[in-house]
């Protein structure tokens, strides 16, 4: 209903200018960070002062002076500071806010804005040479709460995870496993620094071993040690990312890109557009001529593809697979090298302004104000697994989400595990709880929210204030997936979590006045339903009971 309000507004306040004759501009409304200041602001004012040669105060004091607005939904109206127009919703119009909540239940905060449209995110696409990260960790959530909001503004959204089981790295994978593999036979064997140290690929060697016995001991061929590698490793991937509620809907290796002809296809497309060209051996990329600073090498003197190519030649199927939107989570270590991608699309004529490339920053765990030293028990990295076994799963997916993508985050392990107000998973989930024990009491005294109609009772100042935060949530929604920023949504929610605690402080829910009665619990009602739908969103359980 906020955004109701602000259309009614906006419609009210263009109704002015078209009468005086002033020019449209684009204002804005914004919530006042003073509450003294109301709830809803406007600096039309101050746009107008130059086309009209006015002084900002004196537009505003005309421009409220024209209005005439619906009582029932704007209590007031003032001027405030250098021209800015405040409005004050009335406690009717609060009140029905509640009723809009409860009618829409699930379903408040969804939008069909984008409906019949397809997006796809790419999020995680580690290769299978080790178990997910910590790193991975973050970017796994970001990018799987992009999706659900996504979902809620009405795109039909696919979950992908891209991946290259090929190359060096798979290959000192597959090596690794087969050293591994003959240490357990008893095999006396120098194991290289720069291979894959960690237990996992002990514990890959021992299924084979397991599997085979000592059969392939004298197998030269790496493949089987390859293949069971990448099975085993992705396998973990999958129950790691399952952990935390992540599902992709397909996974695409880049060898079939290979194997289609579509990194053939877009290397001779490029050519004939006129955008390749060869130099010292190689053939290159006139990146030049889409805004990178140099030119790219493609194709290497010794005609292999250099990593640009088949990223080219991927994102060149995903317009292909008919997408309307295509967003692309990295971190920040690719911040130097998606624009060659973005410029290779270019120049196969795709339109690149559906292409959205999210850079998230890295993290670093810390126990209190000490630096998590790395895990002996995996290598020389935190793995997802052990944070997740740490401090579970909503915890994990609250705290990747707590701070800007574009933020470096300092993961708190001793916060993280506070079963207190201090931490702000537990905190806003407890708000959840008690509405559902406050529920559970009045049920048990026979009392059930049954009346509507005694909303009008809801005058606290503690109870308008939580009505105006609930109120806030489909616009949130909406702008958080407009604007890929899913950290304002537990920002957001950890505010709701405050307004309830500070209501119930303030009122009591079940008393003796059964009017009253009925109308608090429509409030708790409402707030159990934001914040339900807030933590299915952003993949944190609503738990009832703490």
């Amino acid at each position: 209903m906020l955004l109701q309000i602000e259309s009614y507004l906006k419609s009210q306040l263009d109704a002015v200018l078209a009468d005086l004759n002033w020019p449209a501009v684009a204002y804005q409304f914004e919530r006042p960070k003073v509450e003294a200041h109301g709830d809803i602001s406007v600096n039309l004012a101050m746009l107008l002062a130059r086309e009209v040669k006015q002084h900002p105060r004196q537009i505003a004091r005309t421009i409220v002076d024209r209005l005439r607005l619906d009582s029932r939904k704007i209590a007031r109206t003032e001027i405030a500071g250098p021209g800015f127009v405040n409005f004050f919703l009335a406690p009717e119009f609060l009140q029905q806010g509640v009723r809009h909540i409860l009618e829409q239940g699930e379903h408040y905060g969804r939008f069909r804005d984008h409906a019949g449209q397809k997006a796809q995110v790419e999020f995680v696409s580690a290769n299978p040479t080790g178990p997910l990260t910590v790193g991975h960790g973050r970017q796994a959530v970001l990018g799987d709460t992009i999706a659900h909001l996504l979902e809620w503004v009405g795109y039909q959204v696919q979950r992908e995870y891209y991946f290259n089981n090929a190359g060096r790295q798979m290959r000192i994978l597959a090596d690794s496993v087969r050293l591994r593999y003959l240490e357990l036979l008893g095999e006396s064997i120098e194991f290289p620094q720069d291979y894959y140290q960690g237990e996992y690929i002990r514990d890959i060697a021992r299924h084979l071993v397991e599997e085979y016995g000592d059969a392939l001991k004298a197998e030269k061929d790496l493949e089987i040690f390859k293949t069971s590698a990448e099975q085993r490793i992705f396998a973990d991937i999958k129950k790691t990312l399952a952990r935390l509620g992540i599902v992709f809907d397909s996974f695409y290796n880049e060898l079939d890109l290979y194997a289609n002809g579509a990194v053939d296809a877009v290397v001779q497309s490029l050519k004939k557009k006129g955008w390749a060209y060869q130099k010292d051996g190689a053939l290159w990329f006139k990146a030049t001529a889409f805004g990178r600073d140099q030119d790219r090498v493609i194709i290497k003197s010794s005609g292999e593809p250099t990593y640009r190519m088949p990223d080219i030649a991927y994102h060149k199927t995903k317009f292909d697979r008919g997408f309307d939107l295509i967003v692309d989570l990295f971190g920040a270590d690719h911040i130097d090298t998606y624009p060659d991608v973005l410029a290779g699309l270019q120049a196969l004529g795709y339109d690149i302004g559906r292409v959205k490339v999210l850079i998230h920053q890295f993290v670093t765990l810390y126990e209190g104000k000490e630096k998590v030293k790395m895990s002996t028990r995996k290598a020389n990295f935190i793995t997802l697994d052990e944070l997740i076994d740490e401090v579970g799963a909503d915890v994990t997916r609250w705290f990747f989400l707590m701070r800007s993508m574009q933020s470096h985050l300092n993961f708190d392990l001793s916060l993280a595990k506070t079963q207190s107000e201090e931490n702000p998973v537990y905190y806003t989930q407890y708000a959840h709880a008690r509405i559902c024990s406050i529920l559970r009491n009045a049920e048990e005294k026979g009392i059930r929210f049954r009346r509507m109609e005694a909303l009008h009772r809801l005058v606290e100042k503690s109870e308008l204030e939580l009505i105006k935060k609930l109120m806030e949530f489909p616009k949130l929604v909406r702008n958080c997936a407009r604007d890929f920023e899913p950290h304002l949504l537990t920002q957001y929610l950890s505010g709701v979590s405050t307004a309830f605690h500070k209501f119930y402080t303030d009122c009591w829910v079940i008393g003796d006045d059964a009017e009253l009665t009925q109308a608090r619990l429509a409030l708790c009602l409402a707030t159990r339903i934001v914040l339900a739908n807030g933590f299915r969103i952003v993949g944190v359980s609503a738990p009832e009971r703490m």
